[in-house]
């Protein structure tokens, strides 16, 4: 098991690799959900209410 996890002395480079790509994965599924939330949030501040019209 411990050879594995050495990976023939590619240990460090493969194990960055994956975490690297993990960090990745997980900003590309926050990102866009806090920019939604902003846009919604911005759009509901900005919609004109029902007693503004003439």
């Amino acid at each position: 098991m411990s050879e594995f996890f050495a990976m023939g002395g590619y240990a460090a480079y493969v194990w960055s690799s994956f975490g690297v790509f993990a960090a990745v994965v997980v900003w590309n599924v926050i990102t866009p959900r806090v920019e939604r939330t902003a846009v919604l949030r911005k759009l509901i501040e900005d919609e004109p209410q029902s007693g503004d019209r003439e």
